[in-house]
């Protein structure tokens, strides 16, 4: 195991004494070079989560424990929707952000950049501002930036939810070649079970706020990972399956807009 988190409670102040409970009870593990994806209704706490053991929250109450010795750079790596790039540098000097603050030598700096911006096929496009790219390129230069940092764990804040379907399957199919090449450790957030399906290796499903684990689902396929899959039994099942832990959770969370009201 890489991560261990053990009966993990979140609750948040929100004045006049109120409390909100964003998570309740959360216990799970994710192994070493495993690709988890966590599904839910909006509000029940998956980018809670993911902050959580990012070490930007605190647990109200519970543990969250990294296991073994620290063999990269950095633990965490966060990978946000809304991209964050600075708007004033150049995809290079964006990249280069992490290892620029740990004050890294600038031939190796480059060295990094370079090399990610390889795998990510962002080659060319080293001093182009922010502004001057897609969102998919967008996309591509955040994950590069948090993998120079060189983290064990990449968190991923449902990274495509802003792109047209085609630009989202294709970046789908770039984080599947990068994963395989990388094997880095993967907790994605997102709404999509087809996505989740098509990506992990299992899907944390979870239940409408106060966010609690419903269940822990095995994906049954090979990889490397194909859309031709899709077109698989197997997906079909998983997808379902998924489906039918869901319903009724999105149904509590959201009843009008489940039932066309």
């Amino acid at each position: 195991m890489l991560i261990r988190l053990v009966d993990v409670v979140k609750v948040f102040e929100t004045g006049s004494k109120r409390r909100l409970v964003a998570l309740d009870g959360i216990t799970m593990d994710v192994r070493d070079g495993e690709f988890v994806s966590i599904v839910g209704p909006s509000g029940c706490g998956k980018s809670t989560l993911l902050s959580l053991i990012a070490e930007l929250e605190r647990p109200t109450s519970g543990t969250i424990s990294f296991i073994g010795e620290q063999r990269c750079q950095t633990r965490t790596a966060m990978v946000w929707q809304d991209y964050r790039l600075l708007p004033w540098r150049v995809v290079e000097t964006n990249v280069g952000l992490g290892p620029e603050f740990r004050k890294r030598p600038e031939d190796e700096r480059q060295s990094v950049v370079h090399r990610l911006l390889s795998k990510v096929r962002l080659a060319g496009f080293e001093q182009f501002l922010p502004g001057q790219l897609s969102g998919g390129m967008k996309q591509k230069a955040g994950i590069a930036r948090a993998l120079a940092n060189d983290p064990e764990i990449l968190l991923m804040d449902e990274p495509f939810a802003h792109l047209d379907a085609l630009n989202r399957r294709m970046m789908q199919l770039e984080l599947l070649n990068l994963w395989e090449q990388t094997h880095k450790t993967v907790i994605y957030v997102t709404h999509s079970i087809d996505e989740a399906v098509l990506l992990s290796d299992r899907v944390v499903v979870m239940s409408a706020g106060p966010g609690t684990i419903l269940d822990f689902v095995s994906v049954d396929l090979p990889r490397p990972r194909t859309m031709e899959m899709m077109a698989q039994p197997a997906y079909a099942a998983t997808t379902q399956r998924i489906w039918e832990l869901l319903e009724s959770e999105v149904r509590r969370a959201h009843p009008r807009r489940v039932e066309g009201g």
